[in-house]
């Protein structure tokens, strides 16, 4: 049997025995004993991976007239590659090419502009771009205007699913880092609140996964409003309990990912991964470049040696078939299902999908589908200049899983060693929150943050609508700005309005009713926590509050003005995020929050993004 076209990625050329067979009398998926270590031309040739190390450039040249060698013939047929069966050639998109603007010849490409749904994108080629080339010209984010301000009286009750992505704020530290502010699109405030750890207390009962935290405050950028903090603490999963692991490695190899920045970065990452692993999980590496292909058939955790010499022998070239190589990867999951195990994909790629399927929403309806199997999907995102935001939200939102942008290898680090477990071992599914506000306490309140996740307030119910994960030891924060009644309202209270808020909230009123609704892992029906928020749960001033809270608004200022958010206060800038911060940093034993600090300082330096 002969191995589709459709398997031979174009990064792959030359690298001969990719999937070595584990012989003809062996079980299919049969391993040897433990075999482990740092990777060395030699060892991974043995392993069938000759070209392990080999930095020869094959990515399209760039002098203008200069043809490359002819690759060498892609290896025999593995008796594994052969079991996976074709993937249907996707649809010819219509092209059309432009020439550039005249430049250096070593920078010359040409441009190609897709014509895909009406909409024409403007993708860059797979050369290095030239210095004077504006990075931000292809990044694309989603368009989501801030939560407004809901009058109680008309919509008591505020319904969203969790997130607990981290992409944003990694990005956003990104530009900060290079001197410049993000586009504010690229703010997403609940993924920065979320990237730190705030000590909430832990729950003791894996059946009840939550542990919710309350706090209410005067607002330190809006007088008059106070910031209702919701806290949930995850379940931590014992090491003893942690189920085994499926994962396939879904790695963008596209002629956009060379840069130091994209695939090599990402090759460290996963390795990171690789030393995680135990015995009983088990991993596969798919690649994809023009078509998709196995790289690595499903490897157990006793030869990681293997698996960085696969990931070492990756190269970058070709155009980005994104959605074939998603099919390859959940083919491969699916063989390996196990139920008793975590069954996902991890696709790291900067998102720019331009060959074959390529529509954010019909790629939604793939991921959706295998979702509902069992197979869930991380994305992390790499590089810059055309990177898809859009792309990693709406995937990673419909697979169940977690969205994060990779700018460093101290970020790889904190995700795939520091935050091993709340990334890949869930403690519950489709985790909702619901906030009933008192129309006698409470006037008006705006979510700050989550204009991605917002729900239907029916949708809370219905346990076939999707919401977030939350994995072993994470922890998930929302703020509510609120106006409590009898203070100064945003807009005038209607006229004939029936039943008007008292003129101040009595004592021992409550000020609202929390609901978490969640579903333990591979379970149909929901459970619910719930609890009351009241007087007890509320500090006279900023000052008082616990550290988490502290800590908590500012990183809620600092997003907000990032978004030049219309609802802070003239009077409330950097200095105030940066003295806030700096109050709040606690043992911090990693330097996130001294990292914070520096940021928010440099984000008062920063000039704004220029349209």
């Amino acid at each position: 049997m002969s191995v589709p076209k459709t398997l031979r990625s174009a990064s792959l050329l030359g690298l001969a025995g990719l999937v070595a067979a584990s012989g003809p009398a062996a079980p299919v998926f049969a391993q040897p004993a433990v075999r482990d270590g740092t990777p060395s031309p030699a060892a991974c040739e043995a392993l069938g991976f000759p070209n392990y190390g080999d930095r020869e450039d094959r990515r399209v040249p760039r002098r203008a007239g200069y043809m490359p060698a002819p690759p060498a013939p892609p290896p025999p047929p593995s008796p594994l590659i052969a079991q996976i069966p074709p993937l249907p050639v996707p649809p010819v998109e219509k092209r059309i090419q432009t020439p550039e603007a005249p430049r250096a010849a070593a920078d010359a490409r040409i441009e190609e502009l897709v014509v895909s749904g009406g909409r024409v994108r403007s993708l860059p080629g797979p050369m290095r771009p030239s210095p004077l080339q504006p990075r931000m010209e292809t990044e694309r984010y989603p368009d989501a205007q801030s939560n407004p301000i809901k009058q109680v009286a008309q919509e008591p009750v505020s319904t969203f699913s969790v997130d607990v992505d981290t992409a944003s704020y990694a990005n956003v530290r990104r530009f900060l880092n290079e001197g410049r502010r993000p586009p504010s699109d690229a703010v997403r405030v609940e993924e920065l609140v979320n990237y730190f750890d705030y000590g909430y207390p832990r729950p003791t009962d894996r059946a009840e996964p939550f542990r919710p935290f309350i706090a209410v405050t005067p607002s330190p950028w809006s007088q008059e409003r106070q910031i209702v903090h919701i806290g949930l603490q995850g379940y931590d999963v014992p090491q003893t309990q942690q189920p085994p692991l499926n994962l396939v490695f879904l790695i963008d190899t596209s002629g956009s990912m060379w840069s130091e920045d994209r695939l090599p970065l990402a090759i460290k990452s996963l390795n990171l991964l690789v030393d995680q692993l135990r015995p009983q999980d088990r991993v596969s590496i798919v690649a994809y470049a023009g078509s998709a292909g196995a790289v690595l058939a499903p490897t157990d955790g006793r030869n990681r040696l293997k698996a960085r010499c696969a990931l070492g022998a990756l190269r970058a070239g070709g155009s980005t078939a994104g959605g074939q190589g998603l099919t390859l990867a959940y083919d491969l999951a699916r063989q390996n299902f196990d139920r008793r195990a975590v069954n996902r994909v991890i696709l790291m790629t900067d998102g720019d999908f331009n060959v074959g399927v390529a529509d954010p929403a019909k790629l939604k309806d793939l991921v959706a589908d295998r979702r509902k199997d069992g197979v869930y999907l991380s994305v992390y995102g790499f590089g810059r200049g055309n990177y898809n935001d859009v792309m990693m939200q709406t995937l990673a939102q419909n697979g169940n899983g977690t969205a994060a942008y990779v700018d460093s290898l101290n970020e790889a680090r904190k995700l795939f060693r520091d935050d091993f477990s709340s990334s890949l071992f869930p403690i519950a599914d489709d985790v909702k929150i619901q906030v009933e506000f008192n129309p006698a306490a409470v006037s008006e309140y705006r979510l700050i943050g989550y204009e991605t996740r917002m729900l239907a307030r029916e949708d809370f119910n219905n346990d076939k609508v999707d919401a977030g994960e939350v994995g072993s030891k994470a922890s998930v924060t929302a703020l509510y700005e609120i106006t409590p009644a009898g203070a100064r309202p945003s807009s005038d209270p209607l006229r004939y309005q029936s039943a008007r808020p008292s003129a101040a909230p009595r004592p021992g009123r409550e000020l609202a009713y929390l609901k978490i609704r969640y579903k333990l892992p591979g379970q149909p029906a929901s459970r619910l926590i719930e609890r009351p928020i009241g007087p007890g749960d509320a500090y006279s001033s900023v000052a008082a509050a616990p550290e988490s809270t502290r800590w908590a608004l500012a990183v809620a200022g600092f997003g907000q003005l990032l978004r030049n958010d219309p609802r802070i206060a003239s009077g409330f800038g950097w200095t105030d995020v940066t003295r806030l911060a700096q109050g709040a940093r606690g043992e911090d034993p990693f330097g996130l929050r001294a990292e914070f600090v520096q940021l928010s300082r440099a984000a008062g330096e920063s000039p704004p993004l220029s349209d």
